[in-house]
Parts: C-alpha cells; structure tokens; sequence
C-alpha cells in the first residue's frame, strides 16, 4: 500500500494542530514552519478538511485553525479520507477489472488488505497520537527549532533596523 503525499501531509498538518491547538488557534504559517510543508499546499488540504467538518477556521487578528472537536475524536482514516486520499492497495481501484476486464486472482488479498489498513487507522486517533512519548519528543524538537529561527528572525530585523538608523 502507498499513502501518498496528500494522505502524509493531512495528517502531519492535523497532529500538528492538534499538539498546538490548545494555545488557541493555529495559522497556516507556523504549522508549515514547523512541519515544512508549502503553505499553498497546506491551504489546499485545510479547505478539504474544512469541508469535512474536522477544523473550524478562526478569521482576525490571532486567527487561524482549531480541531472542529477533540483530539480524541478525530481518528486518521477521518483525516485521510478528507483529503480524498484512497488506502486502495489493488491495481483496478478495487474496480475488479484488473485482468482484461475481470478480477485477478488476487484482488480479494489487495481489497482485504485495503480494509484492514483503513480499519487500523479508523481506530488511531490524534490523541492517541498526541500521547506517545516519541511524537512528543519531536514537536519538542520542532517547537524549538521554530523558536530559535524566529528568534533568529528578529534579531536580524533588529540589526537591519539599526544599521538603517
């Protein structure tokens, strides 16, 4: 099976929220910084998941993204689906046509498994996620690293604003 970008990304960007949300809301901006990823791509994704009822657009000042509910009752296989994203791991699109119009001799194995991946995700939410030790280590890492290149960022406007003066 091979989740693609658009699936990795929805995620990445929803546990981002997720782990950031309870500060209030979440722009766009700082969940790209954070997770690199474009963020005309991450508006892309937020409109769909928007559209899906999975997070709540916040406008003004201080505005920007929240979870629509909480984190324990958003699952992945929610997020990914959203995103139009199929977990279809045969090669007809779980059509049955797969052999000159016909199902091949192991599109139930593929379906099957399609299934078993989806249910597993269904079952994950961004809580869970939220909860393990290793995910919180690296947003530690990120938020870090976040700070320190906006630390960095002023401290140049600092110079710059000086050098002007």
């Amino acid at each position: 099976m091979k989740l693609t970008t658009k699936g990795r990304y929805a995620v990445t960007a929803m546990l981002d929220l997720a782990l950031h949300g309870s500060q209030g809301p979440v722009s766009l901006a700082d969940i790209s910084a954070r997770q690199e990823i474009s963020l005309s791509y991450l508006e892309q994704l937020f409109s769909r998941l928007r559209r899906q009822h999975l997070v709540v657009s916040v406008r003004g000042p201080g505005g920007g993204y929240r979870l629509s509910r909480p984190a324990d009752d958003v699952f992945v296989a929610e997020v990914v689906d959203a995103v139009s994203e199929s977990l279809d791991t045969t090669r007809c699109g779980n059509k049955g046509d797969c052999q000159n119009g016909e199902k091949c001799l192991t599109h139930h194995l593929w379906s099957d498994l399609s299934d078993q991946i989806h249910q597993f995700l269904s079952e994950i939410s961004l809580g869970d996620l939220m909860r393990k030790r290793e995910i919180r280590q690296v947003a530690d890492r990120q938020n870090r690293k976040h700070s320190d290149d906006d630390s960095d960022a002023i401290n140049t406007q600092r110079l710059t604003d000086q050098a002007t003066a």
